[in-house]
Order: C-alpha cells, then structure tokens, then sequence
C-alpha cells in the first residue's frame, strides 16, 4: 500500500508539503507541486480520508529539541517560543541532545510517538540521516539554527557575520590571523562561519598558516587546547585569533592569559554568540550578537503557520546580526 511518506520520498520533499498539495492549501512552490504531483500520478496514490481526519486531532503541545538546555543561546530561544505559544493556547516538551547528533535522531522519533503537534529542532548538523528522518516525520518539523532545503527554517547569516568580523579585525590592523572553527558537519557553524573568514582574508590577499586554522567542539576546554596547538606550531605570530563560538574564545582568552600574553596588545580576541560570560572577562570579548529570543518567536509563528496552512507561510527566514565590539580588540 502506498503512503503519504512513499510519496514524499519519491518527490523527494517532506511529509507536510505532500499533505499541502493534496488538500490544496498552505503555500507550495509550483516546482515542488509538480514533483508530487507526478509522484501521485506514477504511482497511482489515493489519499486516506481516515488519515485527513487524524490530522484534526490536535494535543495543542510543541516539542522541542535542544542541543543543551543551561545555555544563554537555548534559554532565549526558548523563551521566545514560550511567549508566542502561551498567547495561542499551546504548550512546549523540552528534549536535550546534550550535542549528541543520533539523539537529535532519536528525539525526533521520540517525539513524534508523545503525539505532539509539531516539532521545533535546534539543530547542530544537516546529515543525510537526520534530514532523512525530518522529512519522514508524521508532524510538521520546523529547524532553527541550520537551513534544510524544503523544511522551514529559521536561521542567522553565518556567512555575513564572521566575514563582518573578519574585516573589521583586519581595518583594526591585524594580519595575522587564527581561527577556531567545529565540525564541518555543522553547516552553519563549520563551513559558513569558516567560509566567511577565509573570504575576508582573501579578499585582502592575507596569508593564512595551515597551523593557524584548528578544530574544537564549542567548549572552552576545546578552544584553549585549539589556540595551544596553534601558537605552539605557527611558524609566524599570530595578532589576532576568531573563535567560531563565544565559549572556545574563553578558552583561547584563558590560554594567552595563562601564557603572559596582553589582550588586546599582543593578540586580539573575538568570538560569536554575545554569551554572558563574554561580557564579564576582563578585558570583555568583542562577539557576534544573534537574536536567539526573535529565532524563537519566528520559530513558533512559522510551527502556528504550518498547522494552520496559512499562506504566507515560507521555507527559509534569514535573521540578521549584531556587532558588540569590546575590548578584546
């Protein structure tokens, strides 16, 4: 028997966008009806009137998946869903990951047989398995922090915002430069954030070290460890170092610290994520700021869409940044 997830696979498009094509509402792409029209066609599929019926059945709760829940970034993202839900009537099940991306997997999975409305998933990779599974998904699932292509999702310009970072480092007068990137799984934080430095530093014809390039995992433990390997293996001194997070440029301000280096004197320091910490270091970290709160709202409102197939609903919505410049620079 034919399902509605045979023919999303088939499409290759999400549950949710073949359930909008064929009760004929929510916005679609006329390319991705196509795709699922003739996914129905070739197959010969006739849609369940018991299953359009289940879908009105609705527990008025929200899960959400966190990467960690004692974070600034989570409890402001959280605190913006939290506010658009209560004003409609819908409750929130929080899940951590603890950074474990199986368990972004298994929360999905989790979630959906808790018979939650819907899904919000901050999501820290966009591997084949877990897009996958997001498409395969009995509940509309909304992503915040990575963009999915035909899933909605929220997110920041990565891209902009550490080439931004980058030029302002090198107007400063800086040249040498490090930086302190993640894995490249996490699109948005490895690749993106990476992508805009080595653009910045190429535009200006800056030469960059293999040494000076290093990987942590977002703690601060990683980000000190990150800049020890980069200072002991660089064969020039470096002036400036750009941590992809705010908590492993902690490490790599509490590494220099630790060897007698004066920041911003010696060697500048600067993260992304305006964490609460990065403001009570002395000297204060120079940071990215993202408006975690506003993600979560639109987070919320675009899940309220969705459910309501209501028609200005669209894929991807791009959050912008702010430059919090301290004096660690």
């Amino acid at each position: 028997m034919i399902t509605i997830n045979d023919i999303a696979k088939l499409a290759g498009v999400s549950r949710t966008t073949v359930s909008r094509v064929i009760n004929n509402s929510g916005y679609i792409s006329e390319k991705s009806r196509k795709r699922v029209m003739d996914a129905i066609a070739e197959t010969g599929f006739v849609p369940s009137q018991h299953a359009k019926s289940l879908r009105t059945k609705q527990t008025k709760i929200i899960g959400v998946i966190l990467p960690k829940i004692s974070t600034d970034t989570s409890s402001r993202t959280v605190d913006g869903m939290t506010e658009v839900f209560e004003a409609q009537g819908y409750q929130i099940l929080l899940t951590r990951t603890n950074l474990d991306r199986e368990k972004e997997i298994e929360h999905l999975r989790l979630l959906q047989n808790r018979q939650v409305d819907g899904i919000i998933l901050i999501a820290t990779n966009t591997s084949q398995e877990l897009v996958d599974e997001i498409k395969d998904s009995k509940v509309p699932v909304v992503v915040v922090g990575q963009e999915i292509h035909d899933v909605p999702s929220i997110i920041f310009d990565d891209y902009a915002a550490a080439r931004h970072m980058t030029q302002l480092m090198i107007e400063k007068g800086r040249r040498h430069i490090g930086y302190i990137g993640v894995d490249e799984e996490d699109r948005s934080v490895g690749v993106l954030r990476k992508q805009g430095y080595t653009d910045a530093m190429a535009a200006h014809g800056l030469h960059m070290e293999d040494a000076w390039i290093q990987k942590g995992d977002f703690s601060i433990d990683s980000g000190y460890a990150a800049m020890e390997r980069m200072m002991l293996a660089s064969y020039e001194r470096l002036d400036a170092v750009f941590a992809a997070t705010d908590r492993m440029g902690l490490g790599a301000w509490k590494y220099l610290k630790r060897h007698g280096f004066d920041i911003p004197g010696d060697i500048a320091v600067v993260g992304i994520g305006a964490s609460e910490t990065s403001h009570f270091i002395d000297p204060a970290l120079t940071t990215i700021e993202y408006a975690h709160a506003q993600a979560g709202r639109e987070s919320a409102l675009v899940m309220l869409q969705v459910l309501q197939d209501e028609k200005e609903f669209c894929d991807k919505k791009v959050l912008d940044f702010n430059l919090v410049e301290r004096d660690s620079l």
